[in-house]
């Protein structure tokens, strides 16, 4: 997919020189992974060169081969998508900035769109997942460990908003975003964190109106 040899001077070029940190975090990768790539001790499949392209606002065909100039555009990265072999097998689903929980309205209402994450249609397919059903935030906090870790990226299918068993849902209350467990008790329903730091809350019956279940967490960084 990628140009090994140019590659990770293009890649310092796109990211004008914002630190390995940042970007990474901007990418949603860890740093020593975006650190091998500026070294040139390794370079991207095709899903991860679209979410770099991305987030560096950069032609993903220059970012990849080397060609088409200079490479930095005002265009999305995923405009540039078609010019690359095999991109219509890909869909691209929204990162959602994480600091989008309060506010009454839309849950996305005042979010900002940080990048775009890359699946291939097959994969979210054999989930059974509809790419304009899906988005994807970041965790914040430490409630889910050692599921779900601050930082990591989940994917959310909104048309799961019913409780289903006891998977991890993004939920809603008082103006927040969590992503939690949710289970039915007789008098109302549970909220677990996976950390035991952390105790379970109950929402009852009376108030169950106030809960509201954006979705369900179908992935990070593999399917749940």
């Amino acid at each position: 997919m990628t140009n090994f040899d140019g590659f990770s001077e293009r890649l310092k070029i796109a990211i004008k020189g914002e630190s390995s940190y940042g970007f990474a975090k901007k990418c949603g990768f860890s740093e020593s992974l975006i650190r091998k790539y500026l070294s040139g001790a390794s370079a991207p499949g095709l899903e991860k060169a679209v979410i770099i392209a991305e987030a560096a606002g950069v032609s993903l065909d220059w970012l990849a081969t080397g060609k088409g100039g200079e490479g930095t555009t005002s265009q999305p990265a995923t405009q540039e998508a078609g010019e690359v072999t095999g991109m219509e097998d890909y869909a691209f689903v929204p990162l959602y900035d994480a600091q989008c929980s309060a506010g009454d309205g839309a849950w996305n209402e005042n979010c900002r769109v940080l990048t775009h994450i890359s699946f291939t249609r097959y994969s979210l397919r054999k989930q059974g997942l509809t790419p304009e059903h899906l988005s994807a935030i970041r965790i914040d906090g430490d409630s889910m460990e050692p599921i779900l870790h601050s930082g990591d990226t989940v994917l959310i299918d909104h048309t799961r908003t019913t409780i289903e068993g006891e998977g991890i849902y993004i939920l809603r209350l008082d103006g927040h975003l969590y992503a939690k467990r949710l289970q039915r008790q007789f008098n109302g329903v549970s909220i677990i964190s996976a950390n035991k730091e952390y105790d379970k809350v109950l929402v009852p019956q009376d108030q169950l109106h106030e809960l509201d279940i954006i979705g369900r967490a179908v992935w990070s960084a593999g399917w749940l």
